[in-house]
């Protein structure tokens, strides 16, 4: 990498810069996995496509549910050491699927990941609002998309070199590579400064990261009451149906409805990934607050309903092999720019509408959208796309921009609650400094 580029990927100093390292480094062995793990289930375990894909939709909901508790438990116990156990039973059940020769294993295994996988999602970001100032961690969080970008695409590197090989001994060997990232991963987030339980880091730099009351105060789970964040939740996992776009619908348009070359399915792949790295940190540095962050996240769904009417028209077996292609480059480039914006809005988002001491469970409850978007995505992008044509593509870009521009009243609504006459008159705690209750103008 250049230096350049490592400066962008990697905070000079900080605790910025220990989360970004070891973003990168699971990410490495995420994106060999990533490139190899269906290949492994169906040559060396001898899966069928269907039990592979019903397994993992099984294993998805599992860790959807495990989210929010396993957050609470970071706020309960702290955030480092909560992130610490969970990326090392990440690295332990990749571990296991090196010994995984029936379905009844791969099931075990594959929920005891996606359990340790969301579950450390919730507690990073937990670990981040303690670490960070509130002012500061969505362009924290860009560093560590970036980051992990482009630890995905060295990954992919090696999973590309197992693929080659096309040996179980070569599946096997990047399995165990993914293991000892996650493994890595856990070390490096063990040296960071140790965050209390529902606070912050020794000298406050994460003092004021909500809106509500303390964690000890209220009943627990406080978010499965919170219906505004679970509206503004659900707009979210909507928004990110865009996360199989590119990796699973586009593919399928390009081999089956297009004249474009195949090769331009990892142009298309190289384009987001390149993009991501490049301009994540820039697109999100204009997000300090609740009214930018609304903003970027409607601005995001125009750019996506943009994106999938410019992939509509490289449809058609009677469009030219160079139309088709330049129509796919074009919907990527404003599908990419819209993910960077809806991305940068959601964080800033998630983090200012969580209670003090509960971003755990708020984190790991906003984090549902994920795995939600790839158990559902893949049904609903191929019933769209594949069977619906350029209809569907509309019909998918309609629902991206609906929801962003639902979510800034939403968004008034659940600050409005977690604030209460404060946020509805659009004043500003003076304790914290957080712009989170000043009224969001469309």
């Amino acid at each position: 990498m250049s230096r350049r580029l490592l400066s962008v990927l990697f905070p000079a100093t900080g605790p910025g810069r220990g989360l970004a390292l070891a973003q990168w480094v699971n990410s490495v062995g995420d994106g060999a996995y990533y490139v190899c793990s269906a290949l492994y289930f169906s040559r060396v375990v001898e899966l069928s496509a269907d039990r592979i894909g019903l397994g993992l939709t099984l294993a998805w909901a599992v860790g959807a549910l495990a989210g929010v508790p396993l957050g609470h438990l970071a706020d309960r116990r702290g955030p480092r050491g909560a992130a610490v156990l969970l990326a090392a039973a990440t690295a332990a059940s990749v571990a296991g699927l090196l010994f995984v020769r029936s379905y009844g294993a791969f099931l075990v295994v594959a929920c005891a990941y996606a359990t340790a996988q969301c579950g450390l999602a919730a507690a990073r970001q937990s670990l981040l609002a303690g670490l960070v100032p509130p002012g500061e961690r969505t362009g924290v969080l860009a560093r560590l998309q970036a980051a992990g970008n482009a630890g995905i695409a060295v990954g992919a590197g090696v999973g590309a070199v197992a693929l080659h090989l096309g040996t179980a001994a070569a599946y096997l060997s990047v399995l165990a590579v993914d293991a000892v990232a996650f493994a890595g991963c856990a070390a490096l987030l063990g040296r960071l400064p140790v965050v209390a339980a529902g606070g912050s880091a020794a000298g406050g730099a994460g003092a004021g990261s909500g809106t509500g009351s303390p964690a000890g105060s209220g009943r627990r789970l406080a978010v499965l009451r919170d219906r505004p964040y679970a509206l503004v939740t659900a707009l979210n996992a909507v928004m990110l149906l865009r996360m199989p776009l590119i990796s699973l619908a586009v593919p399928l348009w390009v081999a089956e409805r297009t004249t474009a070359p195949g090769w331009t399915v990892s142009a298309l792949l190289v384009l987001n990934t390149g993009a991501v790295m490049l301009f994540q940190v820039r697109t999100a540095a204009g997000v300090t607050g609740l009214p930018s962050a609304v903003r970027a996240v409607r601005s995001g769904g125009a750019l996506m309903l943009v994106s999938c009417a410019v992939f509509a028209l490289s449809g058609g077996g009677g469009v030219p092999v160079w139309a088709a292609t330049a129509a796919l480059l074009g919907g990527a480039v404003f599908q990419v720019w819209g993910e960077m914006r809806q991305s940068a809005g959601a964080w800033q988002i998630s983090f200012d509408l969580a209670p003090d001491g509960r971003q755990g469970q708020y984190q790991g409850f906003f984090g549902t959208g994920v795995p939600v978007a790839r158990m559902l995505g893949p049904v609903v992008l191929t019933t769209l796309v594949i069977g619906w044509g350029a209809a569907g593509w509309l019909v998918l870009g309609g629902l991206f921009l609906v929801s962003g521009l639902v979510m800034g009243p939403v968004v008034r609504s659940a600050a409005a609650r977690a604030g209460g006459v404060a946020a509805g008159r659009g004043l500003t705690p003076r304790s914290t400094g957080n712009p989170v209750l000043t009224v969001v103008k469309e």
